[in-house]
Formats: structure tokens, C-alpha cells, sequence
């Protein structure tokens, strides 16, 4: 279950740091104290419908993208992709070189050969 109070506060922060500006700022674009937007950035406080509208204008985004799944949540899937991708390259790299390795030394395996009817192996 996701708590509203972090999901909030990592949006608003996730969109702050986006667009390049410091608590300070959005904090004077807001109308509020900069402690407050530390407070609800970090889910110890939950705001008010008006200053959640405010946030969001201050931001350029509707209120209801501080409540969305924010792209870094949503680029977890991505990521851990990415990183199998790098392991499976790096494995089927350190398999071709085995591979490469193992053509160039003569393995020497038993032959078969009929002689008079009955099977033997021949080294």
C-alpha cells in the first residue's frame, strides 16, 4: 500500500528537481515557507486542497499528477530491464570467448570404428 504523504511529497520533489529550482523557490512561487515544502516533500505533512493547487500551478502540472505514479517509479521496470540486458550481454560475451577458446584446442574424443563386426572406440 503506498502512503499518500510520501507519494505526495516525492512528486512534488521529483517535479521540483526537474525543473531546476530549490525548495526556496517553489516554496515563494507557492505562497508557503520553504520548511513547510521540506516537511511535505519528505511525507511528514499532508496540505490542503488549495495549496496542493497551488504546488501543482507553481509546477506547471495539474493536481493530480502529484498523486500519479511519477516516472521514476514507473522507470524501476526499465532499469532493472537495462541491468538483465548488461548481465546477458556480458554472460553470452564471456560464453563466446570460452567457445573461442575451446575451438582453438584440439579435443581429443573417442572415434567409432567397425572392426570385424564388433564395435570398439579408438582414441
Amino acid at each position: 500500500m503506498t502512503n499518500i504523504k510520501k507519494l505526495l511529497g516525492s512528486n512534488i520533489k521529483f517535479y521540483r528537481v526537474n525543473l531546476g529550482i530549490s525548495q526556496e523557490k517553489l516554496a515563494e512561487m507557492a505562497s508557503m515557507a520553504a520548511n513547510y515544502l521540506g516537511l511535505l516533500e519528505n511525507g511528514k505533512k499532508f496540505p490542503s486542497s488549495e495549496m496542493i493547487e497551488r504546488i501543482a500551478a507553481a509546477l506547471g502540472k495539474d493536481s493530480a499528477d502529484l498523486f500519479a505514479i511519477t516516472p521514476i517509479q514507473q522507470n524501476w521496470k526499465e532499469t532493472i530491464l537495462s541491468k538483465i540486458d548488461i548481465l546477458i550481454n556480458d554472460e553470452l560475451e564471456l560464453i563466446t570467448n570460452k567457445t573461442a577458446k575451446d575451438e582453438e584446442i584440439p579435443v581429443n574424443t573417442p572415434q567409432m570404428s567397425v572392426d570385424g563386426g564388433q564395435d570398439s572406440l579408438q582414441p
